[in-house]
């Protein structure tokens, strides 16, 4: 049974502040991070903050994600009621990334962690500070794409160390969201979206002759450009690529080329008259029914039901060729849980990764967050995400492309560019360059 089992969000402006190398490379990325004194504190064995109190363990529940804050602590409230001897100190922290550097700088690894599946996770990782869970029973009954993509993240061009340094906890996905209604008055059907390129960009053209405004477009806020990049290039770009582009043997001219193409093509003929909207108000010009398509992921569902709770939404897949077998959804593993590589309440931080993990907890907290569970029988927390259920259930599922790609990379406004100019030669060159300003600055082996 799941629930006796032994044991990178990609959302709104989210920034993944971390890129470099591992072991003795440690020094690049630690400078880099302002974590240089990491690296003797691994060195040194890094001790858990939990702490023994007349026979009571009080573990440090280091939590990242903000929109789940009162979830988390109020599981924490209900394992202690069942554990008189463990106690959970929760630390939500609103800067996640800075936040957990910062402690691992003071030799403040926490016992349990939630963290997002992208880079700074996967440079973590190869660091060394989290517990490594690659043969851990519970890993056959995971949903294979999600661990997948937390192995693939562990920054490592070494294939037998991308290991499961963290258990996928919940999934998201970027692709579209579809405005049931909209749909339906133009004649089309909603719970059948286009499944090819082609077959995409003709419903588009359909939208446009009927006066509806096939796709609301949010520039103002240049991240959310980030997610049709990911939802069409994941099906183009294998993540094995981006090993090729780290050693020089191929460039962004060789893996984005297309998606450059794609992506101007949807912003200079299918968006509204001014696509200079923030993400605030497209949810909102989308749930009062102005446009067909949201561009984004599953983490705008809430937010359009905010504005109307009764909406009927449904999420696609973004199609990237023609040919519908080759489609993978790009998702992420929103949350994933692991326990300080170096604690000193190992089994304490296990009981309440167990708990956490039970099947009951993991598809409430589906429910709540409107995410993906993370077991081979996938739940969704949300109807609108059934669209999507069969690539879950099938494990074709592909990780965001930004995750390899150095944070410090203003991706988000070169992207902007390019849908405003059209030019994707100067994209592509604007994206090289300053990869290649980043990698000349890692240290190698």
């Amino acid at each position: 049974m799941k629930c006796d089992s032994p044991i990178d969000r990609h959302d709104p402006g989210a920034a993944h502040r971390l890129r470099g190398p591992r072991g003795p490379r440690l020094k690049s990325l630690l400078t880099r991070a302002s974590a240089a004194c990491c690296a003797l504190a691994v060195g040194l064995g890094l001790a858990g903050c939990g702490a023994d109190t007349a026979g009571t363990v009080t573990l440090d529940f280091f939590q990242y994600k903000s929109e789940a804050a009162a979830w988390f602590t109020a599981k924490a409230r209900e394992f202690e009621k069942t554990h008189q001897n463990i106690k959970v100190n929760v630390n939500n922290s609103s800067d996640a990334d800075t936040d957990l550097r910062t402690r691992l700088v003071k030799n403040r690894e926490p016992d349990v962690i939630t963290v997002n599946g992208a880079i700074t996770f996967g440079l973590l990782a190869e660091a060394g500070v989290f517990h490594d869970f690659t043969d851990d029973p519970i890993v056959d009954e995971l949903n294979p794409g999600m661990v997948n993509i937390a192995k693939s993240l562990v920054q490592t061009t070494d294939p037998a160390k991308k290991r499961l340094y963290a258990i996928p906890y919940s999934g998201n996905a970027s692709g579209y969201i579809i405005n049931v209604d909209v749909w339906e008055a133009a004649g089309e059907d909603p719970y059948n979206p286009p499944t090819t390129w082609s077959e995409f960009i003709e419903l588009l053209e359909r939208f446009k002759s009927k006066g509806i405004t096939p796709v609301e477009a949010s520039t103002a806020d240049p991240w959310t450009l980030q997610a049709p990049l990911s939802s069409l290039n994941s099906t183009l770009v294998p993540e094995s690529e981006y090993v090729s582009l780290k050693d020089g043997s191929k460039t962004f001219d060789d893996l984005w080329t297309t998606v450059s193409d794609q992506l101007v093509e949807i912003y200079q003929n299918y968006v509204q008259a001014n696509p200079a909207v923030t993400y605030q108000q497209a949810t909102q010009d989308f749930a009062a029914g102005k446009a067909a398509i949201l561009p984004l992921g599953t983490y705008a569902i809430p937010q359009v039901r905010l504005i109307d709770e009764d909406i009927k939404l449904r999420f696609a897949q973004m199609p990237a060729t023609d040919d519908a077998d080759e489609q993978l959804l790009t998702a992420g593993d929103d949350v994933m849980l692991t326990i300080g590589a170096h604690t000193k309440h190992y089994d304490e931080a296990r009981e309440f990764v167990d708990f956490l993990m039970n099947d009951e907890n993991v598809k409430d907290y589906s429910k709540a967050q409107s995410s993906f569970s993370p077991y081979k029988e996938t739940y969704v927390g949300n109807d609108a995400l059934e669209g999507v259920l069969d690539f879950y259930q099938a494990g074709r599922l592909t990780d965001f492309c930004d995750h390899y790609v150095p944070s410090s990379i203003n991706i988000a406004g070169f992207l902007q560019t390019l849908i405003t100019s059209g030019d994707t030669g100067r994209f592509l060159d604007s994206m090289q360059t300053e990869y290649d300003k980043i990698e000349a600055r890692n240290f190698r082996k």
